[in-house]
């Protein structure tokens, strides 16, 4: 890489799932990162072969307090991403999109520095019109229980233009669909890991409503490529960009898929539908398409794969733990 090219990047959210595959790959592509965390929802296990990098730097903060780093471009990834992490504290659920927004576009605005900010599909909420596009304006519960992450990430968005048309900052906005892959916890609660680590332990599968509702999942390899595509797009471009695959899959196909690959002899369970639980949810990647040319290219069985061997080899390492006195995190929420 030719020396101008190369950039310090702030990655709030750093030690996080996604977060850490995008240090790791930005290091690669040559970058020095600043990984910012308070591992409240993430593990600094993501990104302990990171420590001893020369191009690394690790500050450990919540990002709703202020931010005095220097950096060319801002990847804003902090929040908690689960509906069982970010429901324990809606309060500061919301405090880390608003006010950890606020703080990442200060410090664009201050540095002129470029600031992405991952939005996701749940501002859509539980959508009205299939597969969702970014002309929608969504359907969504107030003052649900997802309430404190779904509108938390809808006014993050509204401070994003908000800076961007008052005090012309650089902005970048994506929606992110379901991702999955390895470094996603045991216990996040979302539905593959909970489906593997069901399986890989011999516990029910356990299958909300009749499992007739769809997602569509992004591994995410993919979905960094495509992050990295929009934060690098054309100068004015601001989005919002959907990413994600347009590939969707019933519940029930799912847990039925993640069983056979993991040749268990776990049953499936049905429980209650949660509360403002989309019904549909697949992403319209038009937009992508046209101006980042990305969509994912991972197929579900080999995304998922490596991901089951991931689960399978931190059991082993809780298993061995647990041996020493160290507790089990559960699954079961």
């Amino acid at each position: 890489m030719d020396q101008r090219e190369k950039q310090r990047i702030l990655v709030t959210g750093g030690g996080g799932f996604i977060g850490s595959h995008l240090c790791h790959r930005l290091l690669g592509n040559g970058h020095s990162v600043v990984c910012l965390d308070n591992f409240v929802s993430s593990s600094p296990r993501n990104i302990d072969t990171l420590l001893s990098h020369p191009r690394f730097e690790l500050i450990q903060q919540d990002v709703s307090l202020p931010l005095n780093v220097r950096a060319d471009q801002i990847y804003n990834l902090a929040c908690p991403a689960s509906p069982v992490q970010y429901q324990l504290d809606p309060v500061q659920t919301i405090r880390t999109n608003v006010a950890g927004a606020t703080n990442v576009l200060e410090l664009a605005k201050a540095t002129g520095a470029r600031v992405l900010q991952a939005s996701t599909s749940e501002i859509y909420g539980d959508p009205a019109v299939h597969p969702q596009a970014e002309s929608y304006w969504g359907h969504v519960n107030p003052i649900g229980l997802r309430a404190c992450y779904d509108e938390g990430k809808r006014c993050a968005e509204a401070l994003f233009f908000a800076y961007h048309q008052q005090f012309a900052v650089d902005i970048k906005v994506v929606r992110i669909f379901n991702t999955y892959g390895p470094r996603t916890q045991l216990d996040d609660g979302r539905v593959i890991s909970n489906f593997a680590v069901q399986a890989l332990r011999g516990q029910d599968l356990t299958v909300y409503g009749d499992g007739s509702q769809t997602r569509s999942f992004c591994y995410v390899d993919d979905l960094v490529s495509g992050l990295i595509a929009m934060m690098n797009s054309e100068q004015g471009f601001t989005g919002p960009v959907n990413l994600g695959n347009p590939e969707e899959i019933t519940i029930l196909e799912l847990a039925q898929m993640l069983r056979e690959m993991t040749a268990s002899a776990s049953s499936i369970v049905l429980k209650p539908l949660p509360q403002d639980d989309p019904r549909q949810r697949m992403p319209d990647i038009q937009l992508a398409r046209q101006r980042l040319n990305w969509q994912p290219s991972t197929p579900l069985k080999h995304g998922l794969a490596r991901t089951i061997d991931y689960f399978g080899q931190e059991l082993i390492r809780v298993n061995r733990t647990s041996l020493v006195g160290q507790p089990i995190h559960s699954i079961d929420h």
